[in-house]
């Protein structure tokens, strides 16, 4: 174990979904043709003023009690002051000292549970897009002014997986509670990751330095353990860290220092003169809270106490569409049988749904069986109408379009054969017609069980209850003589 403990906070943005952009009623499209989406204000044209999007507030509203954060009644727009072709109007409006919302928390699942606790979310706009195509540069301002919730949470991650996972179900949250689509590849959530290491069991922080823009999972992992095997090289080689921002390159897997690290004072914040302070008032904030739905963290409670698995629970609350599905599903499965195990449900959307999805590249939204025509399968299966080799064959016909496994079951025999007396007969006549296995088999050698059975479902064209057979099965033998 290494005697340096690394100490990661992340400041994660995310881009609400809005019809128009923060301060303006310049429309937002993400993919539009480069800078169709924009207005005098977006420009910074002189005599355009901000007026605030109030479902933007909304949403922001919405994340803050997601994540358990104390909501100010009046918070505070300043201007942050920097200059880059991106941000047209020399400033970018945010909320520095006063923000809407602080501490909270995030609680991430798995085998070791973690509570990231967060410092800060506040409100602010975003800037344009650098775009580079060989010696050629622009600035697409499509981007400029659309509506930011930074969330910040205080240093309390020790690994980059930690960070990974933590990001994961932050995404989760946001797109549960509907507040924008979170794709790291469009933009819509980018995270900066501050690192530093310290002597392993000490208080004190080292010297953070900030990689900027992570737009995956796994690059923010490789990011980071990219940085915290730079830091540990400078250090051992007796090295001071200086405090900078890091860009990374994930193609080359390496980091490179974009600039020295500004402190505050450099951004020359101040209070916007153009808009006045955020007021929230309590009867908004129950409002919003009225509309939140089931969380994921709430989502898993409840399956969890129903018999899922909690690797599955987890996998299944990561996408709002999926747990949906799931919920539907189930619903649906129970409705027909009210004592079907959730965790079979379950089972059978990770395993089979989910690994089909995967294997033809469809997203959720384009699966051809319904919760309701799968919920049909389930029990199908879980009540020994059919076979599970049968009820795979069944998933791949329902995927093809069929609308009704039990239709297909019924119209082509495919029910197990559940008759005691029936299978009797069968295993009578099978064991009549092997005496020689028979007297082998009760003389000691268990192996050619599995001769038997599988003589019987032979016999009985697979379609005999594999459970039953091995019960009657083993009374006959213990009986002595065929039944």
């Amino acid at each position: 174990m290494s005697a340096l403990e690394p100490v990661i906070g992340l400041e994660v943005h995310c881009q609400l979904e809005t019809h128009s952009k923060l301060f303006s009623a310049c429309p937002l499209e993400i993919g539009a043709a480069p800078n169709t989406r924009t207005d005098p204000y977006t420009w910074g044209l002189p005599g355009t003023l901000p007026v605030l999007n109030r479902e933007a507030v909304r949403k922001a509203i919405a994340l803050a009690l997601a994540t358990h954060c104390e909501i100010h009644g009046e918070s505070q727009f300043a201007r942050k002051h920097y200059f880059y072709p991106d941000l047209p109007k020399g400033y970018q409006i945010t909320q520095s000292d006063r923000p809407y919302a602080t501490g909270g928390w995030v609680d991430v699942p798995g085998a070791a549970p973690l509570r990231v606790r967060l410092q800060r979310i506040h409100l602010e706009e975003d800037a344009g897009k650098n775009l580079h195509a060989g010696r050629s540069s622009g600035v697409d301002y499509n981007r400029a002014g659309a509506p930011l919730l930074e969330i910040v949470s205080e240093p309390d991650l020790r690994s980059a997986e930690q960070a990974a996972a933590y990001l994961r179900e932050l995404r989760g949250l946001v797109r549960a509670l509907g507040l924008s689509a979170a794709n790291m590849e469009e933009g819509t959530l980018r995270c900066d990751a501050n690192v530093s290491l310290r002597p392993r069991g000490h208080d004190v922080l080292g010297v953070r330095c900030e990689i900027k823009n992570v737009n995956s999972f796994r690059f923010l992992a490789r990011a980071i353990e990219a940085e915290i095997a730079r830091q540990q090289d400078l250090l051992q080689q007796g090295r001071t860290i200086e405090r900078c921002t890091l860009g990374f390159d994930g193609e080359r897997d390496r980091l490179f220092v974009m600039r020295s690290k500004e402190d505050a004072a450099d951004y020359r914040y101040l209070p916007d003169p153009d808009l006045p302070p955020l007021s929230i008032s309590a009867a908004m904030i129950e409002a919003v809270r009225a509309t939140l739905p089931e969380l994921p963290a709430d989502r898993r409670a409840r399956w969890a106490a129903a018999g899922v698995a909690a690797d599955d629970a987890q996998l299944l609350s990561a996408e709002r569409e999926l747990a949906d599905y799931f919920d539907a599903t189930l619903a649906a499965a129970t409705a027909r049988r009210a004592e079907l195990p959730a965790r079979r449900v379950a089972a059978w959307i990770v395993t089979e749904l989910l690994g089909k999805l995967a294997a033809e590249g469809l997203p959720l939204s384009r699966c051809p069986i319904t919760p309701a025509a799968l919920a049909e399968l389930v029990v199908l299966v879980d009540d020994g109408t059919v076979s599970g080799r049968t009820g795979k064959d069944l998933f791949a016909r329902l995927w093809q379009g069929e609308a009704s496994a039990a239709d297909i079951a019924a119209r082509e025999g495919l029910q197990q054969v559940s008759d005691t007396s029936a299978i009797d007969r069968t295993i009578a006549e099978v064991l009549a017609a092997h005496p020689q296995q028979l007297a082998a088999l009760r003389a000691g050698k268990d192996a050619l069980r599995g001769f038997f059975v599988g003589q019987i479902m032979k016999a009985t064209r697979g379609q005999a209850n594999p459970k039953l057979v091995a019960e009657r099965l083993a009374a006959a033998i213990a009986a002595g003589e065929p039944t």
